[in-house]
């Protein structure tokens, strides 16, 4: 039987496999999403057009097509109008047939017209790349037959023509909206899966690209580690790629107390870490609040807000229905909890507000940290201190 041009063992054709996947993955992290979708990321023609070609090739994936619908994914998330949102459509729609409300979504004209600017319009896209878009993976498997055999090439051809319909718009749209830890209180649902994104090429780091949409590096943590910030540093190394930006750190001055417009600026531009730090006080003030009740007697009412807890610092929408009206309760009966989260809605509110001037929103925040202050709420108080060294 005719074993393939290359006649690799059973662990050589495994090892193609995976490789010839991973490139796969590299052209949708680094082309498509960091690179297209978002600017983040600059390469050099001869890296952008081989990416192009590939996913081509492997995925039969329009680029204009792809960075729409990912820049109305985070214009409309978790909305009815997001594309593939895990609370508007539940979990195990959007793992495994992900990819058919992908193709729906590319039929709308809608989209593509006002979210799919910036994306290539050269002559091989408007006649080959657009419309023989299918034939690239019906080339595919004559290049995977010819090379590897029947049997393995078959294998190795599926797993191309599945991987990115399974792991990226299942997993990543799906899981990394549902289940994974959350460095940052972003407005929609996204987690990270893994600290150490290798299998998806970082894409699994989705909280952190949530949280600073416009950064080429999706590692933020020291203890987070992001495959495609690995393959930009190489090819930033040859001259192949350029980063056009990452994510601002967090800086904190000690020294400083008076709030002006450059704390302003720096609360707004990290709001996620400001909320994430929030998140925390409310937690510790909820904690603080079960060892009264348990001092005073209220052995009952403390059992209830400590399995209420967790849901506290989160918005209506993601909280369950059947546990909104018990949190209204407990809320309604302690003063510091009922403090601590209506002053989160109006923290919130300073950088929903674009008619204010400068002027205007440094003299609310001044106003809120001074009333922060005064609650004597003990984490809410440390909070503002801590707000106001932001630089």
């Amino acid at each position: 039987m005719f074993s393939g041009i290359l006649n690799l063992p059973w662990w050589g054709d495994l090892l193609a496999g995976l490789v010839l996947v991973q490139i796969t993955i590299a052209g949708v992290t680094l082309y498509l999403h960091r690179s297209q979708a978002h600017r983040a990321l600059e390469l050099h023609p001869v890296v952008s057009h081989f990416f192009r070609f590939w996913l081509w090739l492997t995925t039969g994936m329009i680029t204009k097509e792809w960075a729409a619908i990912h820049r109305k994914h985070h214009a409309k998330c978790e909305t009815e109008d997001d594309p593939h949102s895990p609370r508007i459509h539940g979990i195990n729609k959007i793992l495994f047939t992900g990819v058919v409300m992908y193709v729906k979504e590319s039929h709308k004209p809608e989209t593509m017209s006002r979210y799919g600017h910036g994306t290539p319009e050269d002559w091989v896209e408007r006649n080959v790349y657009t419309p023989l878009n299918k034939w690239g993976v019906v080339l595919l498997a004559a290049i995977d037959l010819l090379l590897f055999g029947p049997i393995p090439g078959a294998i190795i051809y599926v797993a191309q023509i599945a991987w990115i319909p399974f792991w990226a718009a299942g997993v990543i749209n799906g899981v990394g909206h549902y289940f994974g830890y959350r460095n940052f209180q972003t407005d929609d649902d996204s987690t990270n899966i893994v600290p150490w994104a290798a299998w998806i090429g970082g894409e699994e780091l989705h909280n952190n690209h949530h949280a600073y949409p416009t950064s080429a590096k999706f590692s933020l943590r020291w203890y987070e580690f992001d495959l495609g910030w690995l393959y930009i540093r190489g090819l930033s190394a040859l001259g192949l790629a350029k980063v056009r930006k990452t994510a601002p750190k967090v800086k904190l001055d000690p020294s400083k107390w008076e709030i002006d417009a450059q704390t302003l600026q720096a609360v707004i531009m990290h709001r996620y870490d400001v909320m994430t730090n929030y998140a925390k006080s409310i937690k510790r003030a909820a904690r603080m609040e079960i060892e009264s009740l348990r001092a005073k007697g209220n052995d009952g009412t403390a059992l209830t807000l400590k399995k209420m807890r967790k849901w506290l610092h989160l918005d209506d929408a993601v909280v369950p229905a059947r546990h909104r009206e018990t949190i209204t309760q407990v809320v309604a009966s302690s003063p510091a909890l009922t403090t601590t989260l209506t002053m989160k809605q109006e923290l919130a509110r300073l950088w929903q507000r674009s008619t204010l001037t400068t002027e205007q929103l440094v003299a609310q925040l001044k106003d809120w940290c001074e009333r922060a202050e005064k609650s004597n709420v003990e984490p809410l108080v440390n909070f503002s201190r801590r707000l106001r060294r932001y630089a």
